[in-house]
């Protein structure tokens, strides 16, 4: 199955992301956000991402222009969902958001679009449920930031059908992607190791262990890490971490993933990381 056009559906920081990568690989893609301040701001992000891989070397800086046409907006999900090929689910992790936006996509979309979710914790089976179509509804978990990170987590739901998981691995890859596919389970592979160990540093740092600095240095010093945890949170977002160890500790029922209590505090205080100006770390 050929996958040309794709639907992107929020404009926020992982869905601008893979607007970006999508259409730097020549397909056309269609960016559906409700607020037209999102998508405005979303573009104005993508080309502040493509001048920076012109000033790299990575990108030439007449494909940049070429780059940036591939790209269309929408505020009307339904509308947004029609002609494409694939749509890809980039909002906040909330489940019942998710599954809304799964029913409108089911309605509106070709009975042979598949649907993809960007979750990093939330049942792909559970989601697939929420349509008429589970047998092309698959998870496409990308990296943030995702015009940089290599991985793509391919998750099959109970229902997913074997040619749409090949039309979604080899996708990945004429993305410049690294597909490895996962089992449909809570928090999947990459979310399931990382959060405890975000959510333990965060521990470490209320309880007085170290200060934010300290505890990045050691974990990138001793355990070669690219960046430290408290930092990571930052970039990922205080409230998605929040989301997402809420999703483990439900579903799995394990005290090892129950929240820190200073991560619901810096949440509830509006300070959510590098998107805010301020989390664990300060931001200009």
């Amino acid at each position: 199955m050929s996958i040309d056009r794709i639907a992107v559906v929020g404009g926020g920081t992982m869905g601008n992301g893979i607007a970006h990568v999508v259409a730097q690989h020549g397909k056309r893609v269609r960016l559906i956000d409700v607020a037209p301040d999102v998508l405005e701001r979303a573009l104005e992000t993508i080309t502040r991402n493509l001048e920076r891989q012109v000033k790299k070397g990575v990108l030439e800086a007449a494909e940049k222009d070429a780059v940036l046409g591939r790209i269309e907006t929408a505020t009307d999900l339904a509308e947004g969902a029609r002609g494409v090929d694939l749509v890809i689910e980039a909002v906040p992790e909330k489940p019942e958001l998710k599954r809304s936006i799964f029913e409108t996509l089911d309605a509106a979309a070709s009975p042979d679009t598949i649907l993809a979710s960007n979750t990093s914790s939330i049942s792909i089976t559970e989601i697939a449920a929420h349509t008429s179509r589970p047998e092309k509804v698959i998870g496409m978990h990308f990296m943030n930031p995702v015009p940089v990170m290599e991985l793509v987590e391919v998750i099959r739901g109970l229902a997913t059908s074997d040619e749409t998981t090949r039309a979604v691995v080899d996708l990945s890859r004429a993305l410049g992607k690294t597909p490895v596919e996962v089992n449909d389970f809570p928090g999947f592979v990459s979310n399931r190791v990382l959060m405890p160990m975000i959510n333990e540093a965060i521990t470490a740092l209320m309880e007085g262990v170290a200060e934010p600095d300290a505890i990045d240095t050691v974990m990138k010093l001793g355990m070669n890490h690219p960046m430290g945890p408290l930092r990571l949170a930052d970039l990922i977002g205080l409230d998605t971490c929040l989301n997402i160890l809420e999703v483990l500790h439900r579903e799995l029922g394990d005290d090892r993933y129950r929240p820190s209590p200073l991560l619901r505090k810096y949440v509830a205080a509006g300070w959510l990381g590098r998107k805010s100006g301020r989390g664990f770390h300060s931001y200009d």
